[in-house]
């Protein structure tokens, strides 16, 4: 009799065979639910998570979500330590990162396209509205991104001077602002058309350039400059 065979866990070898998968053909090929799976491998060990990343995916609705989730929010998750909470937090964080250094590397001309994803990226799990600036030098490569503002705030009378003055301080040449709709609605407001308006004017002033105002509601954006309204 083969005690030892009989003793494994029916997941013994999982997490290799999942592993090997993965070098193979990335995420091609996994169910959402094993790619949170796979995620958790790297913060909760010897058991089968398997179960966990169904149950998160059930109660968030998707990756995307489980990854959206305020830290406090998987916090009470059943299953989840703070280890493993703090790990998915930083995975999202990471995301927006890497995406960051994508735009602002030597090789990066800071095309349109990039900047959006970038900022999808960063703004599109957000629950609150936050406002960010993305500054680029006269070749149009990345210098700096901050987020400037969240939370409710007077962009007419406040962003136009912040701006300008970040702008300046890093020498920018032409400068993109974003900022998201957590409602979901991506239509500016006669508030957002009137503050795009305002900031720039303050920018013109400095002979820095406003290229384009995006605003960002889940994976969908709206740029200004596409619709003609800067």
């Amino acid at each position: 009799m083969d005690i030892n065979n009989n003793s494994k866990p029916h997941y013994f070898g999982h997490r290799s065979r999942m592993k090997d998968k993965f070098l193979a053909s990335g995420f091609d090929g996994f169910a959402d639910y094993e790619i949170l799976e796979f995620a958790l491998f790297f913060a909760i060990e010897r058991i089968d998570v398997k179960p966990l990343a169904k149950e998160l995916i059930k109660k968030f609705g998707s990756v995307k979500q489980v990854l959206d989730a305020d830290f406090e929010e998987l916090m009470k998750f059943p299953g989840l330590s703070r280890h493993s909470a703090v790990f998915l937090t930083f995975l999202r964080e990471m995301s927006g990162y890497y995406s960051y250094l994508d735009i602002k590397s030597p090789q990066s001309l800071g095309s349109p396209e990039a900047v959006v994803d970038y900022l999808i990226t960063v703004l599109s799990g957000e629950k609150i509205e936050k406002f960010y600036v993305v500054l680029l030098d006269a070749g149009n490569k990345v210098i700096e991104s901050k987020e400037i503002e969240s939370g409710t705030v007077n962009k007419s009378i406040v962003m136009p001077r912040k701006i300008a003055e970040i702008a300046l301080t890093n020498k920018a040449s032409a400068v993109i602002i974003a900022h998201n709709h957590p409602g979901g609605t991506m239509k500016p407001s006669q508030h957002d058309i009137d503050a795009t308006a305002a900031v720039k004017k303050a920018l013109k002033a400095l002979d820095i350039s406003l290229l384009d105002h995006v605003i960002v509601s889940g994976n969908k954006y709206l740029s200004f400059r596409e619709y003609n309204l800067i």
